[in-house]
């Protein structure tokens, strides 16, 4: 994803557009991490989560793309290079080597992801967007407390 100016990032629109971008190479990048978690996790709480990762943030990025082709704006059609190499990493992992790896990302990421959507659900200028990242976030926390509890047990 490339960079917007500072200037572009702190206007409204800017920071809409940044918002969007972010959403959808984080949903993108979580239904590829799920669908390797299917196919690579051992524990069934893993494969279970991964399936949920699928389907949710499919889900997702498809009211995403719907605001998106109504802004006019172009969201990315391929993971950024950051994301891509967690991918990449994550894939040549299996068994309980790979349950940890994914299981300590999807934290990481589902942490990040609750700041960045309560963050636009109050700065974001765009009323379409904001609804989104307000009807999201739910959904993020949800997954986050799922990640919590799996991972005491």
């Amino acid at each position: 994803m490339a960079s917007l100016p500072l200037a572009a990032a702190e206007s409204g629109k800017g920071m809409d557009e940044n918002f969007a971008m972010k959403a959808a190479d984080g949903g993108m990048t979580e239904v590829e991490l799920g669908k390797i978690a299917e196919k690579n996790g051992e524990k069934q709480m893993v494969k279970d989560f991964g399936a949920k990762m699928v389907s949710d943030h499919s889900k997702a990025n498809d009211k995403l793309k719907a605001i998106a082709g109504k802004k006019g704006m172009t969201l990315p059609a391929k993971l950024s290079a950051k994301h891509q190499a967690t991918v990449d990493k994550l894939s040549k992992l299996k068994g309980a080597e790979f349950d940890s790896a994914y299981m300590a990302e999807m934290l990481k990421d589902h942490e990040t992801d609750v700041e960045e959507f309560s963050k636009a659900e109050k700065e974001v200028k765009d009323p379409d967007l904001k609804q989104f990242a307000a009807e999201t976030l739910p959904v993020v926390k949800s997954h986050l407390q799922m990640l919590k509890s799996d991972m005491k047990k």
